[in-house]
This record gives C-alpha cells, structure tokens and sequence, in this order.
C-alpha cells in the first residue's frame, strides 16, 4: 500500500527561533558587511563569482547565495573546510570519522554536491552517492574564501551539481606596487578537545605590478577527540596531516594575467571508527567489529589560468584553464577474523574549460566550454590473519584500469529590462559523459568484463530578480533550474562491503532533478534578511536495492534508476546593527522531504529522504571596539531531534540512535584581540555547557567544551 503523503508543517517549537532569524543575519555574507577587517586584510565590497560565472553584486543574483569571507576563516577558526561551512543556512555537517567530513547540501550529499578549487572540479569519476571524505582534503589554511550556491547549478557546471555548489577561492598576492616587496605570517592553532596543533607559515612576495607569488604549508596534528560530560575520549580519532600551496600571478598587461596554482594534501591514518571495535556507545548506538579501519588521503593541483578582461570588440573577457588532479585513497581494513583487507583509488584527472563573455544588445552572455578525463586505477589485496596473501580482485572498490570523460558545452543570457530594475536569467547546457572500464568482476562468476558506455543530455534554467524600488533595497528572485548526473564509475561498477556488499550495476541510467526556487532579500546599511522556499524534484534516481541474495552474513545489494521522490525546505537569513558596535545575526532552515522506490518483492514504499537536515537555527551576537582593536561574539546552534528515518537509516545503528538523532542545543564564546598592527590574537570556548551531540548520520560525536586558541604574527 502506498503511504500517505502529509503536508509539512514547520515545528511549532521553533517557531520563535525563525522570528528572531528573520530579525538576524546571513551569517557569513552579511559578517563582512558588519566586521572590520584584520589589520592584515583589506575589506573590500562583496562580489560573487560562483553563481553565474561573472562578478557580480550578491543582491542582484537571482540564487540564494552566501559566502564565508576571509573575516569569517579567521574569526571562526574552523579546524577542516567543511567545518568553515557549519553556519551556513541549509548545509548540515555529517561526519563518519573525525577526519572525514560530508556536507549535506539542500537534503544531498556525496556525488549529488559539487565542489570546486578556484573553478575547477573536486569532484571525480569514483566518489559514492553516500557521504565521503573528498571535501576534507582542502586545507581551509590556504583559502582566502568559500562561495556557495544552493540548489541545481548544473547549467554551469554540469554533473553533479544538484544539491549545491561550493567554489574554494585560494590565496594569493593581495598588494602590489614599484620594485620589490615581501612579507610574511606564521599562525598556530591549539584545540584542548582534541589536543591538536596547527602550524602554518606564509610567505608572499610581488615584483613591480607584474608578478605576484604566495607560497604557504599547514602541519596539523591530530589527538584523540574528548566529546561530551558522558562520552569523553573518543578512541583511534587522532591523525595527521601536511599541506603545502603555490600561487604565481604574471600581468600581461593591466587587463590580462596568467595563473600558475598548485596544491598538496596527505592525510594520514584517518579512522572511520564506527565500524570498529573503538566505536562509541550513545544514546543505543551500536559499534562495529572491525579491528582497524583507516584510510591515507593524497591529493596533487596544478593548474594553469589565463584570464583577460575589458577586451574591445564582440569577446569582452575570455578564461581559459587548464589542470592536473590527482586523487588517491588508500583504505586498511582488519576484520574480527584478522582477514586484512587492503584496497586503493588513484584517479589522474586531466581538466580544459574556456569561458568567454559577451554584452549585446539582448543581455550579456557567458558560454563556454569544458572538458574532464579520469584515468582510474583500483586495486583489493587481503591477507589471511597470518599475513599471507590470500586474495587478489581484478578490480577495488571500483573498476580497475577505467576511464570517465564529462563535456559539457553552456551557454547564459543576463538581459536586464525595465530600466534594469528586472532581470531575466536564461541557460542551457550540452552534456556529454562516457566510460571506458576493462577490469569489472563479475558478481555470478568472478570473471572480468568490460563496460564501454556514454550518455547525453540536454538541460536548460531559466530565472529572474526584480528590484522592488529603485534604491535595490528590496528584490525578490525565483525561477527553475534542471539538474542533471550522469552514472559515474562508482554507480557503474562499485564492489565494496560496508553493511551490505554493493556489486556492479552497469545498466543504470543518467538522474534528472528540477528545482524551483523563490525567494526576498532586503538590504539597508543597518539591516539585511533573506527568505527563500525551494522545491526540489528527482525522478529516476539511482538507488541501492537489495538483491534477495547473500554472501555469508551480509546482504547482496544493487543500484537501479527506482527512486522519485522530492526535498523542499525553507531557508531564513539576516543580520541587524542595533548599535554601532553591535550586531545580530541568524539563520534558520526547515525542510521535509521523501523518497518512492521498489521494495525486494516490487512493492512502491514511501519513505522519509536519508538523512534529512533537522530544522536548525544557527543565532549570535557580535561586538566590536570602535577601533577594531578587540571584538567578541557569543553563537549557539539548535538543532531539532530527527526521527523521520528511511529505512537504511534505521539499519544504520552505528551512526544513528535508534528513533533517530537527538536534539542539542550548544553556544560558543570567541574573543578577539589585535594588540598591534602584525599581530592578532582569537581565544574561543565550544560548547560552554560540555553537552554530548552528535550530527545527524555521523560516525563520530562532536567536542565537548573545547578551548581553542589562535595566534598570528605578521612580518
């Protein structure tokens, strides 16, 4: 029988909360409007990039946006990237392991969110539909800032872009003048809950407005996490990591310039210690049994850019980038048996993109082009619990000896009307996706076969902001976007056990998503507030389904195109100035959202979406001396319980309490202090009242009171 549908209603219990949001702040887009900058750092006025490809004032994008800027990295000092993401209206932090994060955008996560470093993907052929560890390996230490756009922006940026898009802008040279100049910085971060110890030294150094080079490394060294008052010690969450960035900037002439970046990350040891003997007990959850579980992490960036702009005749700009990733994963696992099991992932990512823009007399285009290929290798080995080698797989967790191609073609029309108080924003985009893998086991024989496949598809956005008055202090936006994701070599091709053995699935077909949009915002000097709806639908969705089948004691599963279903949410945003010195600011998200697809016997079952984001409010305040020599600012999070599981997040014990995720609620003090020109000064108390929370769907609970200090000297 097929369930009832109910209508969503926002909980009552928060209701108070989302009056003081819509009183309070977009907290990362709005802290820069409101917070002095660092003697070091220049405040300049917000400009967006990510949304439409182009620079542009965030108030007149007809996307719910918002930024964290280099004011709020330093202020927040997160300890990973994604955790520089935790304000942000919508975006919920799962964890599986301390060191392996998984922001859930809009209700996805996984393949189904794309991230970018300076433009260019993250995202590769191999990551899972379930939470990964990938947005991890950016070292926060090297951003100057994070750019987000909710919902589909797959229009520009093709697969995988349906939940959201975050853009990572890295550091470079700010200054340049005559002659030669350098200077330099040395931070140190301490975090008690962890006992952990971050380093970083910089360098940056500009030649007559011609050349700029910044150079920097992060040392980080990981303890044990200390949770809450009942859980304390959280065994084997300790790990280390090194990170070392380039950025080389040559001008051409004024207008034009040419970009060398280059990024390196290794994480070390990095536990998933839910499936573990090490796991915690909370709240009835569950551990696991095996005896060790880490994964090493690499990852290599080089890329260069040429960008151009104020161009004269019909091409007024033009960037072309060119690039090299290199990912790689290595995963030790030791079962109860003593069987050890030793799988890789190493993906060579070759990446070409060229934008040009365009005004007319019917609106300014941006089109372009952009074209990625993944060379994959895989690998599984296990030994026998005397170290003898006892198995070899012709593929690891994916297959062996692949390639991916993704093309993509785009084109965006801006063309303003009623004396450009509105805007109508129209896309569309060719994409193309192709696989080539020679080494697949086969699941009924052991055998290797071989899989040569390729899809395309046609999508298209269309949107549209209205300045209310002429002053652009109100405007509302709203409009239709498709999102499109073609199968990857992990839908395709994935053998891997976790609590059911995934096999191969080589027939399933490209996702389609369609996500409406409406929203106002309103900006005065002392006031800004945002409020959006979104609606977001997905038909044939690749999900996993139970074969009726087992190996052993775990049950064989398989992917297929049977899920429909919709996630749609509220989203509420603002900061106020009550006083000069004074700011408050909030931000609350509820959303609903459920999924049809095939039960063993074909039977349709409606079920919640997976690990849906409990409705939240993220609230502070924030002072600052009239000089900005010292600022404090006191925030607390609230989050509801979530008990709306689907039926995998029920199984899933080792991550969620059974009856779901309690609520919490945890407020932070943060103190700043500038006592000189080149110095600064940030202390911190997380989670004041040492309270026990977990993140919905993670592996790991969060600190407990957490005293953190940061330190840096500028020279």
């Amino acid at each position: 029988m097929r369930a009832t549908k109910k209508k969503p209603t926002i909980p009552g219990l928060l209701t108070l909360m989302t009056c003081i949001a819509q009183a309070g702040a977009q907290s990362a887009t709005t802290a820069a409007l409101t917070e002095p900058a660092t003697n070091a750092v220049a405040e300049l006025p917000p400009m967006f990039v990510t949304a439409t490809r182009s620079e542009q004032d965030p108030f007149t994008l007809p996307y719910s946006v918002s930024e964290v800027s280099t004011v709020d990295l330093e202020h927040q000092m997160p300890r990973t990237m994604p955790e520089a993401l935790r304000e942000q209206p919508s975006i919920m932090l799962q964890k599986t392991g301390h060191g392996q994060s998984s922001p859930y955008l809009r209700g996805f996560t996984g393949f189904r969110t794309l991230m970018l470093i300076d433009g260019i993907r993250l995202n590769n052929s191999t990551y899972r539909d379930g939470p990964n560890q990938y947005w991890s390996t950016i070292d926060v230490y090297s951003l100057d800032r994070l750019e987000v756009v909710r919902g589909p922006s797959s229009v520009l940026y093709g697969s995988d872009a349906v939940g959201g898009t975050v853009n990572a802008i890295s550091k470079g040279r700010r200054d340049y003048g005559q002659g030669f100049d350098w200077n330099g910085s040395a931070l140190y971060r301490f975090s008690s809950a962890e006992d952990s110890h971050t380093t970083r030294p910089e360098l940056s150094a500009q030649y007559d407005e011609k050349l700029g080079i910044h150079v920097g490394g992060s040392f980080k060294s990981f303890g044990e996490l200390r949770g809450g008052s009942d859980v304390g010690r959280q065994p084997m969450t300790g790990y280390d990591e090194y990170d070392f960035d380039a950025k080389a900037e040559y001008f051409l002439a004024p207008n034009s310039r040419l970009v060398y970046g280059h990024q390196t990350v290794r994480m070390e040891d990095a536990w998933r210690t839910h499936s573990t003997i090490y796991g915690v007990l909370w709240e009835g959850t569950t551990r696991g049994s095996d005896l060790r579980r880490a994964f090493d992490q690499d990852r290599d960036l080089d890329y260069l850019q040429y960008h151009v702009e104020a161009l004269e005749g019909f091409v007024e700009e033009v960037h072309f980038s060119l690039s090299r990733h290199y990912q790689g994963e290595a995963e030790d696992r030791v079962r109860s048996t003593g069987w050890r099991e030793y799988q890789t992932v190493d993906v060579d990512t070759l990446g070409v993109s060229l934008q040009l823009e365009s005004p007319s007399p019917v609106g300014r285009w941006v089109y372009g082009a952009e074209y990625y290929r993944d060379w994959v290798d895989s690998s599984y080995r296990a030994y026998d619990a005397d170290g003898n080698l006892a198995a070899v797989r012709v593929q690891g967790p994916v297959a062996d000896d692949a390639t991916y191609d993704l093309v993509g073609v785009f084109v965006e029309d801006q063309l303003p009307l009623a004396n450009e108080r509105l805007m109508l924003t129209f896309g569309g985009r060719y994409n193309f996706a192709q696989v080539d893998a020679n080494k697949i086991r086969d699941p009924s024989t052991g055998d290797t076969f071989s899989l040569e496949e390729s899809w395309d598809e046609i999508i298209g956005s269309g949107r549209a902001l209205f300045n209310v008055d002429t002053e652009q202090h109100l405007a509302i936006f709203g409009g239709a976007s498709q999102g499109f994701r073609a199968p990857n070599l992990s839908d395709l091709t994935r053998w891997d056990a976790d609590w059911g053995l995934e096999i191969p699935s080589p027939d399933v077909q490209p996702e389609t998503f369609l996500s409406l949009e409406a929203g106002a915002r309103v900006q005065y000097e002392r006031f800004q507030a945002e409020a959006v709806y979104f609606h977001t639908l997905f038909d044939d969705m690749i999900v996993r389904v139970p074969t009726g089948e087992m190996s052993g004691s775990i049950p064989i599963v398989t992917k297929e195109n049977s899920g429909e279903g919709y996630v749609h949410g509220v989203e509420l945003s603002g900061s106020v100035k009550v006083h000069r010195d004074w700011t408050l600011w909030a931000n609350y998200t509820w959303m609903r959202g459920e999924l049809d697809r095939e039960d063993l016997g074909g039977v349709t079952i409606t079920e919640p979406v997976s690990r849906l984001m409990p409705a939240t409010v993220n609230s502070g305040i924030r002072w600052r001396h009239p000089k900005g020599r010292v600022w404090t600012e006191f925030s607390a999070t609230f989050a509801e319980e979530q008990d709306r599981l689907a039926a995998n997040d029920k199984l899933d014990t080792q991550r969620i309490p059974v009856g779901g995720t309690p609520s919490y609620g945890v407020c932070h003090l943060r103190v700043g202090w500038n006592p000189s020109s080149s110095a600064s000064v940030i202390a911190a108390v997380e989670n004041l009242t040492n309270e026990d929370y977990r993140i919905h769907g993670s592996g790991v609970n969060e600190p407990g009171r957490n005293f953190v200090l940061s330190a840096r000297v500028q020279f």
